[in-house]
């Protein structure tokens, strides 16, 4: 498991990093507080306070660097 802190300050943000996690098969949780939902989730990630960056755990075996590149225009540098 791996985890990325990103951002989704944005409906439209929400909506295409849902949209690219459905391609992959791996699972994918996001971590607020004490909350963890699936990061497949759109109701799910609405539900989360999405005025701060939110941790992203990546439940993948193979296929991380293309997750991670994927994933750039999310991440908080």
């Amino acid at each position: 498991m791996m985890t990325v802190k990103i951002s989704l300050n944005s409906i439209d943000k929400v909506k295409s990093f849902v949209n690219d996690l459905s391609k992959f098969d791996s699972d994918f949780d996001l971590v607020s507080g004490r909350y963890v939902i699936d990061a497949k989730s759109i109701m799910g990630i609405f539900s989360l306070d999405l005025s701060k960056p939110i941790d992203c755990a990546i439940h993948a075996a193979d296929g991380v660097d293309e997750i991670l590149k994927m994933l750039e225009p999310y991440t908080v540098k």
